[in-house]
């Protein structure tokens, strides 16, 4: 059997134990897969007394990720810690310039900062594996990179913050607003220290923007995504939605058009029985369309530390059996900046109006949809309460320019009270 493969491991919380235990627990069979023994020579985190309830005695401490990603007896440099700046950063561009290889968890990173790291990676000839840094234990970076390689992807999209998941699915089955969930969701310990990065899509976007890039040959775009959170989701809409069959999503879609990339993560409605529609709590599901394969469709855990320590688990094995593949797919100097585009396939939409109870309020609203070029699909009217009264409406398929518009106008109607919310019904 081979030498042994040498980790040194940056961050030791949830996700970092799990990578500990496993590489205890299955040390034999870990050996047996990947052809040689995978061992743990040095670890590192900022309390080191913190109690993790794991045996890390016989390790090594390090008094910093970047001294750890300096040592010259590790050969793979597992960066745990995350955040796109600072100390991450600087570890895994240490760790690189002196010959390490890096598995990573951190898509924040990723998104902003991937293609340079990529090139610094592979003009040095080591890798960067990051399988769980996009819906934690499902295999999708693989999938795409490997599996459907001899595809040419048309479509990408999925429900990738399994937070988001947890509070839309929460409030469908409890009939709870969005404030008493959410604030549940905090108590639970699920929100990042900074909510809006779960909340407002954006660590949602930053795994779109990674697997967009890895689908469709083009480097990382963050700043191109069009993102748009949960917090103007009602249990209103919630349940309105529900009435006409349909679920609302917080979902990821990216796709190559002539006109460019487009890449968006807002709220949509998808069919009550579809599998986005079934998706349930903290779960994440991605929905990769091939022009060979046709639809994948991959559902698990999209957190935690057992799944996302498996998906940084099987990056290690994948670098001990001596796969090297390039960083997004293909070589980091033949990756484009994409041209973006803002999304303009046609789709139903979702429209809350509140309407104020005044005579020919509905035909001023109609009036407007038309002048739009929008036709109305279907329409229902609930019960009036202080002289005003929810009105829902799903549209035929329309533009998102032609919802733009009529969203802009229907104030200057006098019959709407309050904003109006629109959301797109995604076709899955």
């Amino acid at each position: 059997m081979s030498a042994p493969l040498r980790l040194g491991i940056a961050g030791l919380g949830t996700v970092g134990i799990g990578v500990v235990k496993i590489i205890q627990f299955h040390a034999d069979l870990i050996a047996l897969r990947a052809g040689r023994p995978v061992q743990i020579t040095a670890i590192c985190a900022r309390d080191r007394h913190k109690n993790r309830d794991a045996d890390l005695s016989m390790y090594e401490w390090a008094e910093g990720a970047r001294e750890l990603a300096a040592r010259d007896d590790i050969d793979v440099f597992v960066e745990l810690i995350g955040g796109d700046e600072g100390v991450a950063r600087d570890a895994i561009e240490i760790a690189l310039a002196t010959g390490k290889d890096v598995v990573t968890a951190n898509k924040a990173l990723l998104a902003m900062h991937g293609q340079a790291l990529a090139e610094t990676a592979e003009a040095a000839g080591r890798v960067i594996r990051f399988e769980a840094a996009v819906a934690g234990g499902i295999p999708v970076i693989k999938t795409i990179t490997e599996s459907m390689a001899g595809n040419r992807i048309r479509r990408v999209m999925g429900v990738m913050n399994g937070t988001c998941n947890y509070i839309l699915t929460r409030m469908q089955s409890a009939g709870l607003p969005y404030d008493t969930v959410f604030e549940e969701a905090r108590q639970l310990g699920y929100l990042e220290a900074d909510p809006t990065l779960d909340v407002g899509g954006i660590d949602a976007g930053h795994k779109l923007s990674i697997l967009a890039a890895l689908a469709f040959g083009t480097q990382p775009a963050f700043d191109a995504v069009e993102i748009e959170g949960i917090e103007r989701v009602s249990i209103d809409d919630i349940n309105r939605a529900a009435d006409m069959g349909y679920r609302i999503k917080l979902l990821g879609v990216a796709q190559m058009t002539a006109r460019g990339l487009e890449q968006r993560m807002s709220p949509c409605l998808v069919p009550a029985d579809s599998p986005l529609g079934q998706l349930e709590g903290g779960t994440n599901m991605v929905v990769i369309e091939g022009d060979a394969v046709g639809q994948i469709v991959l559902r698990g855990a999209g957190a935690g530390a057992g799944p996302t320590a498996s998906a940084v688990m099987s990056d290690i094995v994948e670098i001990a059996r001596g796969v090297r593949l390039p960083v997004f797919g293909q070589p980091a100097v033949t990756l484009a900046r994409p041209q973006a585009a803002r999304t303009a396939v046609p789709a139903a939409y979702y429209l809350r109006l509140m309407l104020a109870d005044k005579p020919g309020a509905l035909a001023k609203v109609a009036t407007v949809l038309g002048d739009s070029g929008i036709s109305i699909d279907r329409m229902r009217q609930y019960g009036h309460a202080a002289g005003e009264a929810p009105v829902l409406i799903v549209t035929h398929k329309t533009t998102p320019e032609a919802i733009d518009h009529a969203i802009e106008a229907l104030p200057r109607t006098g019959v709407i009270t309050g904003e109006p919310v629109e959301l797109r019904i995604e076709e899955v």
